[in-house]
């Protein structure tokens, strides 16, 4: 996906930014939405509003380093992302590779405030991107995974704390001091997205897998 030099290949066509997560009131502010609400923050940021409804999806129509950029909420449940993100695909294009492709969801692996982009990978037990990669019969595609775990020291577990996971975790309203957490998060998470449009993945991945 990139060539010589870290600059990024000559790209055609619009960039698609999915962002996963559950439709309905009752999930907005919960950890298995964060995908939903890094693409809320991007609109946001560009001053435009995710409310056109196409491909099973709310869409919004951004640029971004001269680049069209669509970017999208699968109205789906998070277990059927991948028809939605399909059908977005095949509408909008993402380039012969997928190379235009960059999902966005949670990761329970992942501490929170922390982030990790990766150009492929399996779904490692996430439903949305098991669903993705069903659906496009690949897994060569760039997601940036937002951590929404919390990482206890090793004494902390011994003494009988538990870290936090599992679907009920996941599905619940976050504490007001994860969500002060996530709203910076998601600022970093936005300027992911920025750099692998305007330079590439490398340079993205450069900057943001380093740990904080």
């Amino acid at each position: 996906m990139q060539v010589p030099g870290n600059q990024p290949s000559p790209r055609t066509g619009p960039y698609l930014v999915v962002g996963l997560g559950n439709p309905g009131p009752e999930y907005v502010w919960t950890p298995h939405n964060a995908g939903f609400m890094a693409i809320d923050r991007i609109a946001q940021q560009s001053g435009v509003v995710v409310q056109n409804r196409r491909c099973k999806a709310v869409t919004a129509t951004i640029r971004i380093g001269g680049r069209e950029v669509i970017l999208a909420k699968p109205e789906t449940f998070m277990n059927l992302s991948g028809l939605s993100v399909s059908a977005l695909v095949k509408e909008f294009g993402a380039g012969p590779q997928l190379e235009n492709l960059i999902v966005l969801y949670d990761e329970l692996d992942l501490g929170l405030g922390t982030i990790k982009i990766r150009e492929r990978g399996s779904a490692a037990g996430h439903n949305g991107a098991r669903s993705i990669i069903s659906s496009l019969g690949t897994s060569e595609w760039l997601r940036i995974r937002i951590g929404v775990g919390h990482d206890l020291p090793a004494e902390a577990i011994a003494a009988g704390a538990k870290r936090r996971g599992g679907k009920d975790y996941l599905l619940e309203p976050m504490r007001k001091a994860d969500l002060v957490v996530m709203d910076e998060v998601l600022d970093r998470v936005a300027t992911a997205v920025r750099r692998v449009v305007e330079e590439g993945p490398a340079v993205a991945m450069n900057e943001f897998n380093r740990k904080v």
